[in-house]
């Protein structure tokens, strides 16, 4: 690391579960300002978990209340990403225990995202609110290249949801597995998924399975952040939200409940909710600190 002051406080954090052993480990620097962008991956590159957060002052005009209002950065091991949901999640509930439970803004590089945190006895919980979503299509071409790499035959996939890229903050291409034990049988080709993610500009590929119209268990290949799997992902499940009401797959009001993690011995789970006549999407869960 470049700076020669003292280090920085790195918390560490779990999201979308309230026991340490489950959901998405965070680190969190809640004043990043002594570091530059080199600082910040080699502290994400150290703790080595799927993304860290870290924040700084916010921009002029951002809003929020004085003193619950952020810029926030977010570096994978390999690189910095546009968006993360489950470190969103462990910064507000970072911010919280010091700060109380209420409204936070945080500008992130994908567009603000306001974040809501309450107390339910012991317990916190953070919403997040997504930027806009959108879907694009996918070709054949790189459908049946992810697929190759995945080593799933197009049989595989559930024909009610139609693969496509999709967007809240960040691009995920969203897959459905026919059935859950093709969902559990996870074993890719890491290097050539990660060049089709490149080539994409992929964060995530998000594996779907439904087992009822409001319950999905999901997982999320992450080879371009140098990570196998992703244990929670809060983009991939708000870009999921917008995904499956665009489709008409769920109703315009509807709160889903994703289960990631499970197949990794890291459970987890996250709620996502969508309101008739707002495009944008919530996604929440609880957290706690550890270590």
């Amino acid at each position: 690391m470049t700076t020669t002051t003292s280090q920085p406080e790195v918390l560490r954090y779990t999201a979308f579960s309230s026991d340490p052993a489950g959901g998405n480990r965070a680190g969190v620097v809640l004043d990043a300002s002594a570091l530059d962008d080199g600082d910040m991956l080699a502290v994400a590159a150290e703790l080595g978990y799927s993304e860290s957060a870290f924040l700084t002052a916010p921009p002029e005009g951002l809003g929020g209340e004085e003193g619950r209002a952020y810029t926030i950065r977010f570096f994978s091991p390999k690189a910095e990403v546009p968006f993360c949901g489950h470190a969103t999640v462990a910064a507000a509930l970072a911010l919280a225990e010091r700060l109380g439970p209420g409204p936070l803004v945080f500008a992130t590089p994908a567009g603000t995202v306001p974040v809501d945190v309450t107390q339910d006895g012991d317990t916190l919980r953070a919403t997040l609110t997504s930027v806009e979503p959108h879907l694009e299509d996918v070709t054949d071409a790189d459908l049946a290249e992810a697929l190759a790499a995945l080593d799933w035959p197009a049989t595989d996939l559930d024909p009610a949801f139609p693969p496509r890229i999709a967007f809240a903050g960040a691009r995920h291409l969203v897959l459905a597995a026919a059935t859950r034990a093709r969902l559990a049988g996870l074993a890719y080709d890491f290097e050539r998924l990660e060049t089709l993610m490149h080539r994409l500009d992929l964060t995530t590929v998000q594996l779907v399975w439904r087992e009822s119209p409001s319950l999905f268990h999901v997982r999320d290949p992450f080879p371009v952040g140098g990570v196998v799997e992703d244990p929670a992902t809060g983009a991939a499940a708000a870009a999921f939200g917008g995904y499956a009401r665009e489709l008409g797959l769920v109703p315009e009001d509807a709160v889903l409940t994703l289960r990631q993690g499970e197949d990794l011995g890291r459970p987890g789970e996250l709620t996502v909710t969508l309101r008739a006549g707002d495009p944008r999407v919530r996604v929440s869960g609880t957290g706690t600190r550890i270590g």
